[in-house]
C-alpha cells in the first residue's frame, strides 16, 4: 500500500482471524529525510526507519524521531564543532592523557573488586552442605543464598555493570569443597602474601625448540645431597640445550655423606622427564653401544660460579630450567603416592600445618662450627668431624661470635620460640623437614612447647617406610613433598633444601614461607633470657618478621655471581612474571605509538 507523505498509515485487522484472537500491533512509520550528502560523516547516516513503542497495540506516545548514529561517529562530530581551533596532536595528547588516568583508576579499582569477590566467595564457600552440618552442630546458621552481582559478573553469568538479574536461574552457590582452614577466616598467621598479578611465565616458544642434528652425547654426574643434585641436573639440561647435545639419564651420586646408592630411576619419574622435555632437548636411557668403549672428555668446571654467570642470566634458559625444575623432574609413583598419604594425614583434622627445616644436624653443625645448648662431649664430637673431612676450609670457629652473627642454624628451642613469637599456638601441627636432630633430648625443648610435632617416621607406617629407609635421598624427596604443600614453610638455615623448595612455592604461587632474620632473633633470644625484655618478645618478633613471609620481590643481583640471590631460591623474574609490569609497560608504548602518529599527522 502507498505511503502518504506525512500523515500514518493504520492496518486493519485480518477479516479471517479467530474472534479471540487479539488484534496485532498497531504501528505507525515515517518517511526518513535523506542524508545530506555534503556532509563529511554521509556515509555513516543510518536511513532506516524507526519504529513507535507500543504496548497491546496502542501508541504511548508522541513519536519523535532521531538519526542513530555510531557513539563514535557523535563524539567525532561534537569534538569537531567544540575544539575546532585547536591543533589535531594537541587533541591527541589531551585523549591519552585522559584514557592513561581512566586505565591506571580501572587498575587500582580492579584490585578493590577481586578482594571484594575473594570475601564474597568465602561467604559464599561458607555454604558447603558439611559446613553447614557443621555450623548447626554449633548452634550457628548457614544459608545458601543468590549470588551478589559481582560475584556473578566474576563467574561470567553477567557483565560487571549490566545491572540486571539473569532470566535463567542458577542452582545455589553451596557445592565448592576447599582446604577448610579457609571456609570462613583465615588468620593472619596462615595468610599467603598478596600475589594476585603474579603469575607462571614459561612456555617455551618457536625459537626455542630442538634442532634435529645433534652435536654429540652429554653424560652428566650430579653431585652432592638430593637438592643439590636436583638443580645440578636442571643446569645441565640448559647446557645440553646450549650444546645441541643429547643427554644421557644423569647418573647420581653415591659417596657424600649419606652414601646413597639410589639411581635416577630410583627417585625420579624418568619417563615423564624425557617426555616433558621432549621438545627442548634429547635424551636418552643409556649411551649409544657404538659410544660405549670410548672414552669420554671429562670437564669440570674450575669455577661453577664463573660459567652460571655467563651462561645461566639468559631468559631462554632460566625458562628452560624451570620447565625441567618444576615440570619435567616430577618424583617417581612411589615416593609420589606416600608424599600425598602424609600430606593428607597431617590435615586429617582440617588444620593446616607448618613445615620446618630444623637444620640441626650433625654434618650442618660440625661445618658451621656451632654447639650452642650442647655438651662439651658433643662440642668435641663436632669439631673431630669437622678436621677429618679435607674439602671444609674453616677448622677453628669461635661458635659464640657465629651465633651472634647470625651463621648459626637455629637450635630446637630457639625455633620453638620464633613460632611462639610469631603467633602461632601450641596445638598447631608440625612436620619436622630434617634428618635425626642432633644432640642428647634436643627436641624435648620443641616438644615441650608445641607437642603435635611429626617426622616422616613418626607419620608414616614401618611397613610404608619399609622400601625407603636404607635411602636418605628418597626420605628427603618425601620431605620435599610435604614441605612444599604445607600451608606454611619455615627454614632455620640457608641450605640446598630450603633454597629449592621456597623457590617452588614462589612459583606455585608465593605460598607463606618464612625467613627468619637469625642475627637480630638471637639478639631478642638473649635479652629474653636475660630478662630485659618480657611481654614485647612476640611482638618485636613479628615486627623484625613483617616483610620476611615470602612476598614477591625482584631477584636480587651482588657484585659478583658469587654473592646474588641464587636463581633457584626466587625464579623472579625469569619464570614468574607480573602483570602490572606488562600493563604499564603496554601503556607506555601505546602512547609512544600515537604521539608518534601525531606527530607524523602534522607535519
Amino acid at each position: 500500500m502507498p505511503m502518504s507523505s506525512g500523515g500514518p498509515t493504520t492496518t486493519a485487522p485480518s477479516t479471517t482471524a479467530s474472534p479471540n484472537s487479539h488484534p496485532g500491533p498497531t504501528t505507525t512509520r515515517r518517511r526518513v529525510d535523506a542524508p545530506d550528502k555534503s556532509s563529511a560523516f554521509s556515509d555513516y547516516y543510518d536511513g532506516v526507519s524507526d519504529e513507535e513503542d507500543t504496548l497491546n497495540g496502542y501508541s504511548v506516545g508522541p513519536h519523535h524521531h532521531h538519526h542513530h548514529h555510531h557513539p563514535l561517529i557523535r563524539y567525532l562530530l561534537l569534538r569537531r564543532k567544540l575544539f575546532f581551533f585547536l591543533p589535531e596532536a594537541w587533541l591527541l595528547a589531551v585523549e591519552d592523557a585522559c584514557h592513561w588516568i581512566v586505565t591506571m583508576a580501572q587498575s587500582l579499582r580492579s584490585g578493590v573488586l577481586r578482594a571484594s569477590s575473594r570475601r564474597e566467595t568465602k561467604r559464599e564457600r561458607s555454604c558447603d552442605p558439611k559446613d553447614i552440618q557443621r555450623r548447626l552442630g554449633h548452634g550457628s546458621t548457614c544459608c545458601c543464598r543468590k549470588r551478589s552481582l559481582h560475584a556473578q559478573a566474576r563467574f561470567g553469568e553477567i557483565p560487571l555493570h549490566g545491572g540486571y538479574e539473569p532470566k535463567t536461574k542458577k542452582k545455589p552457590f553451596c557445592g565448592w569443597k576447599l582446604r577448610p582452614e579457609y571456609s570462613i577466616h583465615t588468620p593472619e598467621i596462615w595468610m599467603k602474601p598478596n600475589s594476585h598479578n603474579y603469575y607462571q611465565c614459561i612456555p617455551r616458544t618457536r625459537s626455542q625448540i630442538k634442532t634435529r642434528k645433534t652435536n654429540g652425547y652429554l653424560l652428566v654426574h650430579a653431585n652432592g645431597g638430593l637438592n643439590q643434585m636436583r638443580t645440578g641436573i636442571c643446569d645441565m639440561v640448559a647446557v645440553a640445550k646450549i650444546m645441541n647435545a643429547t643427554l644421557v639419564l644423569p647418573s647420581l651420586d653415591h659417596d657424600s655423606f649419606w652414601t646413597d646408592p639410589s639411581t635416577f630411576k630410583d627417585i625420579f619419574d624418568w619417563r615423564h622427564f624425557m617426555e616433558g622435555l621432549k621438545d627442548d632437548v634429547d635424551i636418552v636411557e643409556y649411551l649409544p653401544p657404538k659410544y660405549a668403549a670410548k672414552k669420554p672428555l671429562l670437564k669440570a668446571p674450575i669455577s661453577w660460579s664463573k660459567l652460571r654467570s655467563f651462561i645461566f642470566r639468559l631468559v631462554t634458559t632460566e625458562r628452560l630450567r624451570c620447565r625441567v625444575n618444576y615440570e619435567a623432574l616430577q618424583y617417581s609413583k612411589e615416593i609420589g603416592d606416600l608424599g600425598k598419604i602424609l600430606v593428607d594425614r597431617l590435615r586429617n583434622n582440617g588444620e593446616p600445618y607448618i613445615a620446618l627445616h630444623l637444620r640441626y644436624e650433625k654434618d650442618m653443625l660440625s661445618f658451621t662450627g656451632c654447639n650452642h645448648n650442647l655438651t662439651s662431649e658433643e662440642a668435641e664430637e663436632l669439631s673431630d668431624m669437622r678436621y677429618k673431612v679435607q674439602h671444609w676450609k674453616e677448622k677453628e670457629i669461635d661458635s659464640k661470635e657465629r651465633r651472634l652473627q647470625g651463621g648459626c642454624p637455629m637450635s630446637p628451642r630457639e625455633a620453638a620460640l620464633f613460632l611462639k613469637g610469631m603467633g602461632y599456638p601450641s596445638s598447631t601441627t608440625i612436620y619436622i623437614v630434617a634428618g635425626k636432630i642432633y644432640g642428647s633430648n634436643s627436641l624435648a625443648a620443641f616438644r615441650a612447647e608445641f607437642p603435635n610435632v611429626f617426622t616422616h617416621s613418626t607419620l608414616a607406617t614401618t611397613e610404608e617406610l619399609e622400601p625407603f629407609k636404607p635411602y636418605q635421598n628418597r626420605l628427603a624427596a618425601l620431605d620435599y613433598i610435604v614441605a612444599l604443600e604445607s600451608d606454611v614453610f619455615v627454614y632455620t638455615y640457608d641450605g640446598n633444601m630450603a633454597k629449592a623448595v621456597q623457590g617452588h612455592r614462589r612459583f606455585e604461587g608465593f605460598r607463606k614461607t618464612i625467613n627468619p632474620d637469625r642475627q637480630n632473633f638471637v639478639t631478642l633470644i638473649d635479652q629474653l633470657d636475660e630478662g630485659s625484655i618480657s611481654w614485647e618478645f612476640s611482638s618485636k618478633v613479628k615486627s623484625i618478621h613483617s616483610n620476611r613471609v615470602g612476598s614477591p620481590y625482584l631477584r636480587q643481583a651482588g657484585e659478583s655471581p658469587r654473592l646474588e640471590e641464587n636463581f633457584y631460591a626466587n625464579p623472579f623474574p625469569g619464570c614468574v612474571c607480573n602483570k602490572s609490569h606488562e600493563q604499564l609497560s603496554s601503556l607506555k608504548f601505546n602512547m609512544r605509538v600515537k604521539s608518534s602518529l601525531g606527530a607524523a599527522s602534522q607535519r
